[in-house]
């Protein structure tokens, strides 16, 4: 057996200490190497079509994509989405705002370079039907009010407002990469006319290396 010692290359004398069942021992930090040489900086942006982030679109005969795409200079890591569904009718649950449940629906895709376009939903057609994926989505409200936010203060406007957790639902710790320098993309498509909602936008938040 040839004993080996690893030192810190920095002179500052320290040893790795290997425990009595083989594990290294290590400390936990509060906080990131302050000598780390890659820096992550915050990201959020609207999924966009054309530079709009209005998603009350007509598209039910032409599909309309609003999607947030991969950088030229940097890889983004997206966590969370946003999304806002707001309506001065009587939104419920089996409702798309305060619309009838969409034929077609509001499809949810990846768009990777060497996988093509992946499919994540079909078409989320109901309120309802998002914020069963958007499992990190705060329930308030109850009966027919359930989920449902009053935001105008008393107003006829109400919306919901899904959160979808990129890592607890689909179990990637790191969030969804879009690699820079592609055509990766990830996508809402409208599918329907959606035309009588008062608001639809999404939100992506994650960071950017």
């Amino acid at each position: 057996m040839i004993k080996t010692k690893i030192k810190d290359g920095r002179g500052t004398n320290n040893f790795v200490k290997v425990g009595d069942e083989g594990e290294l021992s290590v400390v936990v930090h509060p906080h990131p190497p302050k000598d780390e040489e890659v820096s992550t900086v915050p990201f959020r942006s609207y999924f966009l079509n054309n530079g709009s982030n209005d998603m009350i679109v007509n598209g039910a005969t032409n599909f309309v994509d609003f999607s947030i795409d991969a950088s030229p200079d940097y890889d983004i890591y997206l966590k969370s989405i946003s999304v806002e569904i707001a309506d001065g009718g009587t939104p419920t649950l089996n409702k798309f705002g305060a619309l009838t449940a969409l034929n077609n629906g509001v499809a949810f895709y990846y768009f990777n370079q060497n996988q093509g376009l992946y499919e994540l939903h079909e078409g989320i057609k109901t309120n309802l039907e998002f914020i069963r994926i958007a499992v990190d989505t705060g329930a308030i409200g109850t009966g027919s009010d359930a989920y449902l936010a009053d935001v105008s203060g008393g107003g006829t406007s109400k919306s919901y407002l899904p959160l979808l957790d990129i890592e607890e639902t689909y179990g990637m710790p790191f969030g969804l990469r879009l690699v820079k320098g592609t055509t990766d993309k990830l996508i809402f498509r409208i599918q329907d006319n959606l035309a009588g909602l008062d608001r639809f936008t999404a939100v992506a938040y994650g960071f950017r290396i």
